[in-house]
């Protein structure tokens, strides 16, 4: 990896930990008196949590499962709870209850990236062969 490779991930990774340290403490889960609860935080790779419409309409996919909004942490996390007495249902949902992603992964971006970067590589390549001659 090169020094700025290195420096990219350095940052990314630190990032990464600023954000594990914020979940845990943006919110303090104590005891609820209205009964045992499970939390889980959601993450979008492209912040699709930043659309009001995008964002009402994935709570409404995870209210099937008993999912109700805790906090928007930002554009990209969100963080649900959920009544434990929900888990009785799981096995009648056409979705997983536990998904922890939604919309496009990291992974599905990157392939992306490396598409547009190998298009615009070639189409320059095309412009130099027609210049040439």
């Amino acid at each position: 990896m090169a020094p700025h490779g290195a420096a990219v991930a350095a940052e990314r990774k630190r990032q990464q930990l600023q954000q594990q340290e914020e979940e845990e403490e943006v919110t303090p889960l104590g005891p609820d008196p209205s009964g045992p609860f499970e939390y889980k935080i959601i993450r979008s790779s492209t912040a699709a949590f930043k659309n009001p419409a995008k964002l009402r309409a994935f709570l409404e996919v995870e209210a099937r499962a008993g999912w109700e909004l805790l906090e928007k942490l930002d554009d990209s996390r969100v963080r649900l709870k959920r009544n434990i007495a929900w888990r009785q249902q799981d096995n009648d949902l056409a979705q997983d209850p536990y998904r922890t992603k939604v919309g496009v992964t990291e992974g599905m971006i990157a392939v992306w990236a490396i598409l547009v970067a190998l298009g615009v590589a070639a189409l320059v390549g095309v412009v130099v062969l027609v210049a040439m001659q």
